[in-house]
């Protein structure tokens, strides 16, 4: 059985490898972008399992799982997060992806995870993806509505205005709008202040 852990935290990389190689049977390879994960993929033997997280450089959300899915080998691939929600793991099983783990789990549970997803089954814990959402309940995301969330959580994946109209089926004038309350709202004067306030206060 053959593993991909990509992942930019050496720590929590090199821990989840120790684990896994521990288990008889598992051959464990590592890549710290996505960039550098492709290229594994590409060149090394078929693996069973590639493990991307989330917010590791090179990961443009949902669309770089996307593209890790179609790519030639027929790999299954599953997300590792330490900030992603629900909402996100929801969309990426429908997606394809062998499953969702979230960074919280315990290294055994994780390792189970990563070897029943590596046999061909989706997995997503049953406690994360049924906990309530609490996002909605922190005062800035009340204050926002739902357009201005989007936006701005766009604006902390650090996509572009061209990207985030595209994503959500508007026009670059309008998401430039939205950018304008929400600094108002946020009370920032850039695009990079107001991902710093958002993250920092755990709002995505």
């Amino acid at each position: 059985m053959r593993i991909l852990i990509a992942d930019d935290h050496d720590l929590l990389r090199d821990t989840l490898i120790a684990f896994l190689e521990t288990e008889d049977g598992i051959e464990v390879s590592s890549a710290s972008t996505f960039q550098e994960a492709c290229v594994r993929i590409r060149e090394d033997a078929a693996y069973n399992l590639v493990l991307l997280d989330y917010k590791m450089p090179g990961m443009t959300g949902l669309d770089t799982l996307r593209e890790a899915l179609a790519m030639e080998g027929g790999q299954r691939v599953a997300l590792i997060s330490g900030q992603a929600t629900r909402e996100i793991a929801e969309q990426a099983l429908a997606l394809g992806a062998a499953g969702f783990i979230p960074k919280t789990l315990p290294a055994k549970s994780l390792v189970n995870a990563v070897k029943f997803m590596a046999m061909g089954e989706q997995y997503a814990p049953i406690d994360f993806m049924t906990a309530p959402d609490t996002s909605e309940l922190h005062p800035i995301a009340q204050s926002l509505t739902k357009r201005e969330a989007e936006v701005l959580k766009g604006l902390t994946e650090g996509k572009s205005n061209k990207e985030i109209a595209r994503d959500l089926d508007l026009t670059e004038p309008t998401v430039k709008l939205h950018m304008k309350t929400l600094y108002r709202k946020l009370d920032v004067n850039n695009r990079t202040q107001a991902a710093i306030v958002a993250r920092d206060a755990g709002v995505f």
